[in-house]
């Protein structure tokens, strides 16, 4: 009998299986190694790209920002100071008006009989002065001619005498009576803008009661606080510049006119009045507005965006150096609309815009 040849078969078959084992362990190995750098290069974090933005050096004082109210440099609620029925309204609300110029007068018809009732006693008081000085000049020139007795004499001078101060009484009441009837007529005390006034006539008004509101508006003034540490640098008469907080308005000609000497009870501030002029109209009364007070002189600061500025942990700005990230603590000298005026510990050439609230000290940055 010949021998079988399962057993070459068998062995045959593992040899190929320990190829193709081989082929595929060869395969994963040069698979691993074409993807070792991609992987490496995958774990390397990207460089983050910054924008920066020149920053320009001007001559700033160290100043403080307040915020405070505008107010009218003259404001007052005006009424009639006698009672009477309104006649007559003469001005409209928002009309400028001059000092002297009647806004209103009540109906006189009392007033002018009053005035006619205190004339005719002065007439007669008049008279009988006159009477009771001819008598008494009479009496006068019989007396020394002993036509009369001393006593009469004196009594009939006495008499005269009594009679001119009723002249002198009817007078008063005359002038009395003439002063309520210009009080019919009611003038503005200043030149300003008419604020509030009655719409109608014919009601009954009491003396006293607030008719209408006069405002001068072509001065305001500013009314803000200071910390008492600041009191001491701050002087009257000096420049300001002051802007509304809801408008577009501005001016550099603002001047601080009063520094009290007594800070507020309750906030322990002291109060500082601001004179802002306001002849073209841009400001608004009883609105509010900011004011930047110099605090020192001038010196040379640099001028950033806005959006350049950090104040987390203090303000500070980003620049870039040597292709890293530095931070720049700094001092905010003023505050503009989209700028600040700060001061550095060296001069700044740029800084970064927009800064990440990811970007730390020593990161390597690019710049676009």
């Amino acid at each position: 009998m010949k021998p079988t040849r399962k057993p070459s078969a068998a062995r045959a078959l593992a040899a190929m299986g320990v190829a193709t084992a081989a082929l595929s362990l060869s395969a994963c190995q040069k698979a691993d190694a074409s993807s070792s750098p991609a992987a490496t290069a995958s774990a390397e974090p990207a460089t983050p790209t910054v924008k920066v933005v020149a920053a320009r050096t001007v001559q700033a004082a160290p100043s403080e920002q307040v915020t405070g109210t505008l107010f009218p440099a003259q404001g007052l609620q005006v009424g009639f100071e006698v009672g009477g029925r309104l006649a007559a309204v003469k001005v409209t609300k928002g009309q400028g008006v001059k000092k002297g110029d009647v806004l209103a007068q009540l109906d006189p018809e009392i007033s002018d009989a009053q005035v006619a009732q205190a004339e005719a006693a002065v007439a007669a008081a008049e008279a009988a002065a006159a009477i009771a000085a001819d008598v008494a000049a009479r009496n006068a020139k019989l007396q020394q001619e002993g036509g009369v007795s001393d006593l009469q004499n004196r009594s009939s001078t006495a008499q005269a005498e009594q009679a001119k101060a009723q002249v002198l009484a009817a007078k008063a009441q005359l002038a009395q009576a003439r002063a309520a009837r210009r009080r019919h007529d009611l003038k503005a005390p200043f030149a300003g803008t008419i604020v509030d006034a009655p719409e109608q006539t014919g009601a009954t008004v009491a003396p006293g009661t607030p008719l209408f509101t006069l405002e001068r508006l072509d001065t305001l003034l500013l009314k803000t606080t200071v910390a008492e540490s600041m009191r001491s640098r701050l002087k009257p008469g000096v420049k300001v510049r002051v802007e509304s907080i809801g408008a577009r308005a501005s001016t550099e000609e603002a001047v601080v006119r009063t520094i009290l000497p007594s800070a507020d009870p309750a906030t322990r501030r002291v109060p500082v009045e601001l004179s802002v002029p306001n002849a073209d109209g841009q400001f608004v009364a009883h609105t509010l507005a900011r004011a930047v007070l110099p605090m020192g002189e001038a010196q040379a600061a640099q001028v950033v965006p806005g959006t350049a500025l950090s104040s987390n942990n203090g303000d500070h700005v980003w620049v870039v150096t040597a292709g890293e990230v530095r931070r720049v603590d700094v001092q905010v000298l003023e505050r503009r609309e989209r700028e600040v005026v700060v001061l550095a510990p060296t001069p700044l050439e740029s800084v970064i815009d927009y800064p990440t609230p990811g970007l730390a000290q020593g990161t390597r940055v690019s710049v676009k």
